[in-house]
Formats: C-alpha cells, sequence, structure tokens
C-alpha cells in the first residue's frame, strides 16, 4: 500500500500549497503571512468555550486571578486565552489548554468535541496545520458550586 502524496500541483501564483484546499497558502510569490501566538491562541480559547460542557478555562490560580480581574471596574471581563498556551511555527501550530468540565459531562467526549473544535477553528481561519492538541482537565464544576456562590454574593447584612 503506497502512502498518499503531501504534494499537489501549486494553485496559480501560489508557492508551496501542500494542501490543495487552502491552506498552506501563508508563503506566495507576492509575500510572507505571519501569524502571532495571540491570534492563535484566542482562536482556540473561544473554540475551546465553544464546546457544551466547558465550563472555564485555567489551572485554578489563573482563575482565581480571573475572577479578581473581572470586578476591576472597566476591565474586560475573562481573558479569552486563560489556559491556553500555543507553539506557533511557519506552516503548524500545537495548542495546550486546560479546562474545566461541568459534572456529568464524558471527559473523554468533551476532549474529543474540544479537539476537533479548535483544529477545525485554527486551519480554517489561519491555514496553519494543528499538530496536537493537548488538554488538562484540572476541575468539575459541581451543580451545587452555582448555588454557594450565589449565596456569598449576596449583601452580608441588611
Amino acid at each position: 500500500m503506497s502512502t498518499p502524496s503531501t504534494e499537489s500541483t501549486p494553485k496559480a501564483g501560489l508557492t508551496g500549497n501542500r494542501f490543495g484546499d487552502g491552506r498552506g497558502d501563508l508563503v506566495t510569490e507576492h509575500g510572507r503571512t505571519t501569524i502571532s501566538d495571540v491570534v492563535v491562541q484566542k482562536i482556540a480559547g473561544i473554540a475551546a468555550r465553544e464546546v457544551d460542557g466547558v465550563y472555564n478555562l485555567g489551572t485554578g490560580g489563573s482563575r482565581a486571578v480571573g475572577a479578581v480581574r473581572e470586578r476591576i471596574p472597566g476591565s474586560r471581563g475573562p481573558s479569552i486565552t486563560q489556559g491556553v498556551t500555543v507553539e506557533v511555527g511557519e506552516t503548524q501550530a500545537a495548542v495546550d489548554i486546560v479546562i474545566v468540565c461541568e459534572y456529568g459531562v464524558s471527559i473523554i467526549d468533551l476532549a474529543n468535541g474540544v479537539r476537533r473544535n479548535i483544529i477545525k477553528s485554527i486551519e480554517g481561519m489561519t491555514g496553519l496545520e494543528v499538530v496536537e492538541v493537548n488538554i488538562a482537565v484540572d476541575d468539575v464544576r459541581l451543580p451545587e458550586a452555582e448555588e454557594e456562590e450565589g449565596a456569598s454574593t449576596g449583601p452580608r447584612v441588611q
């Protein structure tokens, strides 16, 4: 059994397009497109949060800092890149992400869904090939945690 060729005929005016589907068009005869790490971090963070069953991103410490930041007047709210680290090369990217899942969700199914959505989003938006998405589940959000959080945010005195 032969292995499929990774090269295809380049599109008109493009060099180095080995995918034939629009990816890999970051270097053309007219110039090079570079994509910042923070761009890929934001895409991955948003893509992970889109998956049902993901409650939050980041470790306990980063979530605590994020909660403090949210309470500062004029702040932008939670950081989209919290819990996401990336490595971006010329044509490839690798993602490490830390998630908090909802209780009762299959962690295996959730991780697979997060991985698929991150890969689809990054490859579709940037043209970079995602070589790996490593997912660490740091915590599970329990249903009664919301009740406790709501009780502690009310006024202390009347």
